[in-house]
C-alpha cells in the first residue's frame, strides 16, 4: 500500500546539484559552505533571513553518528529518516517543527536537530509576518536537544552549537550550557603536564644546550652559567653539547672556546677519542687556534693512544687540526701507514675516510715541504670535494652565484670563463678564467683551465705558488664569499672556506674575492656588471676587441 505524500518514510527528494556527501568516516563537508557563512555571520535577523533560507541539509551531508547510525541512504530506517526530514524542512511553524520530532523518536537522528534549527531560523526571518512563537515551545525543543546530545557526533554538535548562537540562544542558558558541555566533552584531552624534577646544576646546563630556543637566548647569559657552573657539573655531554651548538650555528665565541679546550686539557686522561672528536669540531670549523698553551700536547698524545681504537674519530680530529694548519707529524705517519689504510678499506666509512685522506695528503703537499713520512697511495686518492659544499647547495636561492654568472656573461662571453669548474685535487671553483701574459682573457675551450697537481716546480709554499702564477698563462679563480661562508656577527672566513682558498693559492691559482657586502649593496644587473668590470680591470685584465 502507498504511504501519503508528507508522512514519515516517504521518498526523500534528491540531493541538490553539487551538495557533497560523505560517507562513513568521512569529513563533513556543507553544501554551498552553507556553515562557513554561517559561522562568520552576525545574529541579526536580517542577516539570518538571508543565510538561513538555503537548500536543505541532507542526511548524508552531515554522516552517520559514531554511536551507531546506520549510514543514510539504505538499511531498514532509510527511507523513514529522510521522511522525517522532508517533513521537518517544509514544517510551517515551530509548534510543527516540535511535534514531528516528538511524535517520531524511533525516527530521529542526530542531524535532524541542525536541520530543525535551520527550519526554525527560516521561520524566524520569513517575513513579512513571521508566525507566533511560545515560549514552551522554544523550551520543548531545547529539552529534546539537550536530551540527545549525547549521542551526537562532534560535527553535530558544533553545527547545532553555532545555530543556537546565531537564533539568539543565551549563552548561559541550558541549551548553550549543553552543547558547549559537548563540545569541550568532545576535543582530545590534553596530557598532563610534566613535573619537572629538581636539576642540579649540570643538569640544567644540558637541558638549556638541548633546547631548539637556546639561539635566540643572549649569549652572555650562557657565558654567566658556564662560569657560575661547579666543575664537577661540565661533564663532557654538556661540553659536547655546547662544542656542537657554536659549530652547528657559527658562533665563535673565545670565552666558551677557550672554556672547551680547558676542560679538553683537564680531562684528558677520561675522554675517548670519540667524544674528542666532537670536542675539537668547533675550533676548525670556526678557524680558532686557542690560547690554552696544552691544547696541542694534549691531543697529540690522544691521537697517539687512541689512534688505532677509532680510525674515523682520529680522521675527523685531524681534519679540524688542518684547518688550523696544526698537524701533528707523528699521528701522519700513523694514518698513512700501510697498515691504517688496509684497516679502514673494509669499514662501512672507508670512501669518507679515503677523501679526508686525500685532503690530508694535499695539506703535506702543499702546507709541509719539509715532510718524510709515508704518503696517501695515488691509487687510493679521491677527488676531494667534487662538487659544491651541501651549505652551497642547500643556499642556493640566497646566492649570488647566478646573477655573476649572467653578469659575466654579457661582460665577457660565454667562452671566456668556466663555471663550477672542479680543479685537481678536487676543489670546485665558483669562476675560473684563463689570461694570457698580456692579461687578455682567453677562451676557455682553447686552453687547459687546469693547473698542475702536484705542481711541477718544487713544492716551497708560496714560492711555487708565485713560480706558476707567473707563467704563459694565468688562472683567475673568482670566489664568491657569501655571508654563511663566515662565522657569525664576525669577518672570519669558516675553517673549510679558508683552507680551500689557502690551497688554490698554493696550487697556483689567483684569487679574485668578491664579498657578500659588495655583492648585496649592487643594485640590479647594470650596476653589478660595472663592479666585475672594475674587480678585473684592477688586476689588469684585458677582453673584448682591445683584449684579443
Amino acid at each position: 500500500m502507498r504511504r501519503p505524500r508528507g508522512e514519515p518514510g516517504s521518498r526523500a527528494p534528491r540531493p541538490t546539484e553539487g551538495a557533497t556527501c560523505a560517507g562513513p568516516g568521512e569529513p563533513w563537508s556543507p553544501p554551498n559552505s552553507m556553515l562557513r557563512v554561517l559561522l562568520s555571520a552576525q545574529a541579526s535577523a536580517a542577516r539570518l533571513s538571508g543565510l538561513l533560507l538555503l537548500p536543505p541539509v541532507q542526511p548524508c551531508c552531515l554522516g552517520p553518528s559514531k554511536w551507531g547510525d546506520r549510514p543514510p541512504g539504505g538499511g531498514l530506517h532509510a527511507g523513514p529518516v529522510q521522511g522525517l526530514q522532508r517533513l521537518l524542512e517544509q514544517a510551517r511553524s515551530p509548534g510543527e517543527l516540535l511535534r514531528w520530532l516528538g511524535q517520531n523518536p524511533t525516527k530521529v537522528r542526530a542531524h535532524h536537530y541542525p536541520v530543525a534549527l535551520r527550519r526554525l531560523g527560516q521561520l524566524l526571518g520569513s517575513q513579512p509576518r513571521p508566525p507566533p512563537v511560545e515560549q514552551a515551545t522554544l523550551q520543548d525543543l531545547s529539552q529534546l536537544i539537550i536530551r540527545n546530545c549525547p549521542s551526537f557526533d562532534p560535527h553535530t554538535v558544533h553545527v547545532c552549537l553555532h545555530l543556537a548562537v546565531l537564533l539568539g540562544f543565551p549563552s548561559d542558558g541550558p541549551l548553550m550550557c549543553a552543547l558547549e558541555q559537548e563540545r569541550r566533552f568532545r576535543l582530545p584531552p590534553k596530557p598532563p603536564p610534566t613535573l619537572q624534577p629538581d636539576l642540579c646544576g649540570g643538569q640544567r646546563l644540558e637541558a638549556a644546550l638541548s633546547c631548539p630556543r637556546l639561539l635566540r637566548r643572549p649569549r652572555q647569559h650562557l657565558i654567566r652559567s658556564l662560569a657560575e657552573a661547579r666543575p664537577e657539573e661540565l661533564t663532557p655531554n654538556v661540553m659536547v653539547l655546547l662544542a656542537q651548538h657554536l659549530a652547528r650555528h657559527r658562533l665563535r665565541e673565545p670565552q666558551l672556546l677557550e672554556a672547551i679546550a680547558h676542560f679538553l686539557v683537564v680531562q684528558e686522561a677520561q675522554l675517548s677519542s670519540k667524544v674528542v672528536q666532537k670536542l675539537v669540531l668547533p675550533f676548525g670549523r670556526l678557524n680558532y687556534l686557542p690560547l690554552e698553551q696544552q691544547f696541542m700536547p694534549c691531543l697529540e698524545r690522544i691521537l697517539a693512544r687512541e689512534a688505532g681504537v677509532a680510525p674515523l674519530a682520529t680522521v675527523n680530529i685531524l681534519m679540524s687540526l688542518c684547518q688550523l694548519r696544526c698537524l701533528p707529524l707523528r699521528a701522519l705517519h700513523f694514518v698513512f701507514s700501510p697498515s691504517f689504510i688496509n684497516h679502514i678499506s673494509g669499514t662501512p666509512h672507508a670512501l669518507i675516510v679515503r677523501r679526508y685522506l686525500s685532503l690530508l695528503d694535499t695539506a703535506v703537499e702543499l702546507e709541509l715541504p719539509g715532510y718524510r713520512g709515508p704518503r696517501l697511495p695515488r691509487r687510493q686518492q679521491v677527488p676531494i670535494f667534487p662538487q659544491p659544499l651541501i651549505t652551497d647547495r642547500a643556499r642556493c636561492k640566497y646566492s649570488h652565484k647566478d646573477i655573476v654568472a649572467e653578469g659575466l656573461r654579457q661582460l665577457l662571453g660565454e667562452e671566456k670563463y668556466r663555471q663550477d669548474l672542479t680543479v685537481p685535487p678536487g676543489y670546485c671553483t665558483d669562476f675560473l678564467l684563463c689570461v694570457s701574459s698580456s692579461g687578455a682573457v682567453l677562451p676557455v675551450r682553447t686552453q687547459d683551465p687546469f693547473l698542475p697537481y702536484p705542481p711541477r716546480s718544487c713544492a716551497q709554499g708560496q714560492a711555487a705558488s708565485q713560480a706558476t702564477t707567473h707563467g704563459p698563462t694565468q688562472r683567475v679563480v673568482l670566489m664568491l664569499r657569501e655571508r654563511w661562508h663566515f662565522c657569525r656577527d664576525g669577518r672570519v672566513l669558516l675553517g673549510s672556506r679558508a683552507l680551500r682558498e689557502r690551497h688554490l693559492g698554493l696550487l697556483g691559482y689567483q684569487l679574485l674575492p668578491l664579498p657578500f657586502e659588495e655583492l648585496e649593496s649592487q643594485r640590479g644587473l647594470p650596476q653589478l656588471k660595472s663592479y666585475l668590470r672594475q674587480k678585473l680591470q684592477a688586476l689588469g685584465l684585458r677582453w673584448g676587441p682591445e683584449g684579443g
